[in-house]
């Protein structure tokens, strides 16, 4: 049997890209949650929990280097762990 692998702890600040000095890879390796005003949201790139934020893509809309362009919303943010 395999043991299950310890989980590190969730960051205060964290991104999705990994040219980002907030990507962790080991946070990755397991599926991360994130609740925002209470309700689950599965298209957050980045978020802050002591801050009180997180960014979202602004629709289909893309910067010049092809990457979405973000918006940064306030408010509760809760990780987790799913």
């Amino acid at each position: 049997m395999t043991q299950p692998t310890e989980r590190p702890a969730l960051p205060d600040h964290l991104s999705i890209d990994p040219r980002s000095p907030h990507f962790v890879a080991a946070v990755f390796e397991h599926d991360v949650g994130i609740r925002f005003n209470g309700q689950e949201r599965q298209d957050v790139e980045e978020y802050c929990v002591s801050e009180g934020w997180v960014k979202v893509p602004a629709g289909k809309t893309l910067d010049r280097k092809g990457r979405p362009l973000l918006m940064k919303l306030k408010g509760t943010v809760e990780a987790y762990y799913r």
